[in-house]
């Protein structure tokens, strides 16, 4: 008799492997003293408050028309999103090599597992410190909470997309690992995390609209900002380049296993 094909199971199993994998990289990473886990919080948090603090003190009130201080957390947090899912992506693999023992346990699951402790870091980072904000006066609530998480989404599935591509040439090839961080370096001023479309030339606009990134960041403060700002972006644009980033590294992530077990 021919075992009949049970989908949920399969899915169930793929959670069970990706969970345990994500509770080993917080126990890996941050250990258990001290604030242990709460340092994937923590982590994020400290750094848009540090940014927020030093840009409040050497800046103007206002910044493009909006408060300086939620002009920062509506951008510094994305930017940190994309960074860290990226930057943690390269070693992926090679960490947990000896893990592919088991021949369930794929390279896709260690990434998967690295991109959603970042994921749910920054974002609940992102969180606590609105609500605070809000609760001190500095911020207020979104104009249109379904923008702000559909770009927030949107730049979250760009960053998986572009950390399994980095991820799977970082175990092919070895110069990458050491390029990354050049490369989200470069990500900076053109990510739209400190500039916005609507305050730059109509020529260098055209320009900068088509990085997918900024298409992101315009949603996010648009959600945020309501009315009170101009924004330039398109969900669909954005969206097809994470199907295509996504593509590409789910494509290159075939070659990673050989890649490693191999060494």
């Amino acid at each position: 008799m021919i075992p009949r094909w049970r989908p949920w199971a399969a899915v169930d199993r793929h959670c069970r492997i990706i969970w345990a994998l994500l509770m080993r990289e917080l126990s890996t990473r941050y250990g258990r003293d001290n604030l242990g886990f709460l340092w994937i919080v923590a982590e994020p948090l400290l750094f848009a408050g540090s940014v927020a603090i030093m840009w409040s003190a050497i800046r103007t009130p206002y910044e493009n028309g909006i408060p300086i201080v939620p002009f920062v957390i509506t951008g510094y947090l994305p930017l940190i999103l994309v960074r860290q899912t990226v930057n943690y992506s390269v070693a992926a693999v090679r960490v947990n090599a000896s893990l592919l023992y088991h021949r369930q346990l794929t390279p896709l699951h260690m990434f998967i597992s690295r991109f959603l402790m970042e994921f749910i870091g920054v974002s609940a980072a992102f969180v606590i410190i609105v609500i605070f904000l809000n609760i001190v006066g500095l911020m207020g609530v979104p104009r249109d909470l379904n923008l702000v998480l559909g770009g927030w989404c949107l730049l979250a599935w760009i960053a998986f997309g572009m950390a399994l591509i980095m991820g799977a040439l970082a175990e092919v090839f070895d110069f990458i690992e050491r390029i990354v961080q050049i490369v989200t370096y470069i990500y900076i001023p053109f990510s739209g995390s400190f500039i916005m479309a609507a305050t730059v030339s109509p020529g260098f606009r055209k320009v900068l609209l088509f990085l997918p990134f900024i298409h992101c960041s315009e949603m996010l403060r648009a959600g945020y900002f309501g009315e009170f700002i101009v924004t330039f972006y398109d969900p669909m644009y954005a969206a097809i380049w994470a199907t295509g980033f996504t593509l590409l590294g789910l494509f290159l992530v075939q070659f990673v296993r050989d890649r490693v077990e191999v060494e």
